[in-house]
């Protein structure tokens, strides 16, 4: 992990790199580094960020030929001699993922003499690579590259130069995403779109067991039996100007401002007031498939998880579906007990998170049939999940996940009504109350947005604490967790999310004058039952900060600061309470002067175990 670029073409390939690796800092990263050919492979890299790497890289390196990495660290310390590219003599290789059986492949290459300089997975494949291609006399980059992908145990997404062999960019991926980019007279390679979409649109998303060539004017695609393939190109349908900040300090407040789009966008055409249906063309799912349901599974893993947890009160409210959400990255390792009658619903924004891929693969080898909820088009889930519902949120770049969270929100309210009216368990009019407040969400959502100066202050006042409590009942349970996870990660205080009935069995414990607990308070069948909780905690000297509804006269007497969203259906309050935590957490961590859209050691896209 991180970030892999690649670059072909009759430009320099210096400044396009660097450019390609600034687009891709949103992913998370300790250190960065470059090849280019240039009239031998030239290497430069450094444990900081893009900037750090310009100073180091050579103002008058020319070529027109290179590969570029940004480094999550996961083998090995974020130092600069762990940083990618990793070479082998004539040879150059960056690396996505983790290589499992590298200790038994470093220790038979160590004794044919070969030199390891970092702690990396990374550089085994470098050495592997120099080694089958000149072990039996000499072999082309692809063709050494294809040998050594068939000794690796793991995932990875691969882009390696040889110096005798500058007029090739060769690629291979398993496991973990790859695209191409094809320009005019130049072709691209990088982890994702963004990395190359000022240049071209064009793009062909790359399958696992793949591996290929890109030279200025042409692109190869292999299988692993070494026969070539035909791919159609895709075009990307949203641009750059999508993913740059537009005035914004930060990405995260862009991407909190553009949910009332994003929602919108998310259930546009799929919505029928009059019938009180919710049309999901995309479902390939029979009717009677539906009826014969007995249970769902979800699986997703952090903000995911947290808007799994909704998910499961709605399917089993709306749609009369006994459900489980699973933590994928457990999910893979435990004993399942599944079958046919059962439906995966995989949550992942990236469509590339590695626990979750793995565990839908787990499930349907059970015969499940799975859908998957993703924001990005032709990633790996959309290959692997038999539907895919897709949240059209947009490039979403800060790594704390906020409008992506709400829109996926938004797809399980709809497969939740769709799946209930089908089997019979909401009536009409049940549906209709629902989607009349779903469409009323954009307008309620920037209702809120505009009250972002009191939740300023409120951030301001409590900033200096190291510890925060969520609470929540029912429905705003799962929101209590995400507004805990979204403070902790950007803001770097310690939070908890609770189910606010769990107090009494030890969190309270915890509870001091200097704990401030978010009690999300909405109006609902569980309103008297937080107001009880939030005694619980008054009565331990805690200050109590309550999201509430706007027509709530109540609240405080109670509380030490009200935070107000408009009233709604009591299902969908959640999205509204999550918009207000999203802001008083990105607030908070701006008071403590945080690196907010790069949060530390996080990674936007976790594509390792």
């Amino acid at each position: 992990m991180c970030g892999i670029v690649g670059y072909i073409g009759s430009e320099q390939a210096v400044p396009i790199l660097l450019e390609s690796l600034k687009m891709l800092e949103y992913r998370g990263y300790d250190s960065a580094g470059v090849t280019v050919f240039n009239g031998s492979l030239e290497t430069y890299k450094i444990a900081g960020r893009i900037k750090d790497l310009e100073t180091v890289i050579p103002q008058n390196l020319t070529g027109n030929t290179g590969i570029g990495h940004t480094r999550w660290a996961t083998h090995g310390k974020p130092e600069t001699r762990n940083a990618h590219p990793h070479l082998s003599s004539n040879v150059s290789v960056v690396h996505n993922g983790i290589i499992e059986n590298y200790m038994e492949l470093k220790e038979r290459l160590s004794g044919l003499g070969y030199e390891f300089l970092s702690d990396t997975d990374t550089e085994v494949i470098a050495h592997l690579l120099h080694f089958n291609m000149n072990c039996d006399g000499n072999k082309c980059l692809l063709d050494g590259l294809a040998e050594t992908v068939k000794e690796l145990e793991g995932s990875y997404a691969i882009a390696a130069l040889c110096a005798e062999e500058p007029e090739i960019l060769a690629f291979a991926r398993k496991d973990s995403p790859l695209v191409i980019g094809i320009g005019e007279g130049s072709n691209y390679a990088a982890s994702d779109v963004t990395a190359f979409l000022r240049h071209t649109k064009e793009v062909i998303f790359i399958n696992d067991n793949e591996i290929g060539l890109l030279r200025p004017g042409s692109i190869e695609i292999f299988d692993q039996g070494g026969n070539r393939l035909s791919r159609e190109t895709e075009t990307i349908e949203w641009d750059l100007e999508a993913a740059e900040k537009a005035g914004y300090e930060h990405f995260m407040l862009k991407e909190i401002h553009e949910q009332p789009t994003s929602i919108q966008n998310t259930f546009a055409g799929k919505l029928s007031e009059l019938e009180g249906t919710v049309t999901l063309d995309e479902l390939h799912l029979e009717p009677a498939e539906i009826k014969r349901l007995r249970r769902v599974t979800i699986i997703a893993c952090g903000t995911s998880w947290n808007a799994g947890i909704l998910g499961k009160y709605l399917f089993e409210k709306l749609a009369g579906l006994h459900t489980d959400v699973e933590t994928a990255s457990e999910f893979r390792y435990s004993n399942p007990v599944l079958c046919g009658e059962e439906l995966t619903i995989a949550i992942t924004q990236s469509g590339e998170t590695a626990d979750t891929l793995a565990a839908v693969r787990s499930s349907s080898s059970y015969g499940c049939r799975s859908i998957a909820i993703t924001n990005v088009v032709g990633s790996t889930i959309t290959r692997e999940a038999d539907s895919v519902l897709y949240t059209r949120a947009g490039p979403e770049i800060g790594v704390a996940a906020t409008k992506t969270f709400t829109a996926q929100l938004i797809a399980l309210y709809m497969l939740a009504i769709n799946l209930g009216r089908i089997r019979g368990i909401i009536s009409a009019n049940e549906a209709k109350d629902l989607i009349v407040g779903i469409k009323r969400l954009p307008g309620q959502i920037q209702k809120v947005l505009g009250r972002k100066d009191v939740i300023n202050d409120c951030a301001m006042q409590f900033a200096d604490k190291r510890d925060y409590f969520f609470i929540g009942r029912y429905l705003n349970y799962p929101v209590a967790l995400e507004g805990a996870l979204k403070l902790k990660e950007i803001s770097y205080i310690h939070a908890e999310g609770y189910a606010a009935g769990e107090l009494k069995h030890g969190p309270l414990a915890l509870i001091t004058e200097d704990t401030p607990v978010v009690a999300i308070a909405t109006k609902g069948h569980t309103y008297e039952k937080i107001l009880s909780n939030i005694k619980e905690v008054k009565a331990r000297n805690a200050t109590v900060i309550a999201v509430a509804d706007d027509d709530d006269t109540e609240i405080e007497k109670y509380v030490d600061v009200v935070l107000r969203v408009p009233s709604s259906h009591e299902l969908l309050a959640p999205v509204l309470s999550s918009v207000v935590l999203q802001l008083l957490s990105y607030y908070t961590a701006l008071a403590k002067y945080c690196s907010i859209d790069k949060p530390r050691n996080l990674a936007k896209s976790v594509t390792v175990e």
